[in-house]
C-alpha cells in the first residue's frame, strides 16, 4: 500500500464510518454543491465530499488549495460551535467559507464565481 499523502491524516474508523454514512445521505443543497464540484468539474480543482480533517467531518475540502466549504441551514446562524470549529481548522492551516443552503440552490452561479474567486487567493 502507498503511504498517505501529508495532507490526509489518520481518522478513526468511528469517523470515517459517520462520513461515509453522510455521503450517502446528501441534504438537496449539498447534492447539487457536489453535482457542481466532482470529478474536476470545477476549474479541474479536487474536491472531497464530507471528509474528516482534523477531528470534524467538513462539506467540501480541496486539499491542494486548502479551502473547506460548509453549507449551511438557518440552525448555524450564530453558532459558538462552529466559530469553535472554524478556529481549529484555521489553525491547521485551512480557509472557511460558508453558503446558506438557498443560496446553493436559487443563486448558484454567485456562489460558484465567489468559489472560484477564493481558490484564486494564494
Amino acid at each position: 500500500m502507498p503511504p498517505r499523502s501529508p495532507s490526509h491524516r489518520t481518522t478513526s474508523r468511528r469517523i470515517r464510518g459517520f462520513a461515509k454514512t453522510m455521503r450517502s445521505q446528501p441534504t438537496e443543497s449539498e447534492a447539487v454543491m457536489w453535482r457542481l464540484l466532482r470529478d474536476r468539474r470545477f476549474e479541474r480543482y479536487k474536491f472531497r465530499r464530507q471528509s474528516p480533517v482534523e477531528q470534524y467531518i467538513v462539506d467540501f475540502v480541496c486539499f491542494e488549495k486548502r479551502l473547506i466549504i460548509e453549507i449551511d441551514g438557518s440552525q448555524h446562524a450564530d453558532n459558538t460551535a462552529d466559530a469553535e470549529r472554524d478556529s481549529i481548522l484555521r489553525t491547521a492551516g485551512f480557509r472557511i467559507v460558508r453558503y446558506w443552503n438557498n443560496d446553493v440552490l436559487y443563486n448558484s452561479s454567485a456562489v460558484q464565481e465567489d468559489i472560484l474567486t477564493k481558490l484564486s487567493e494564494p
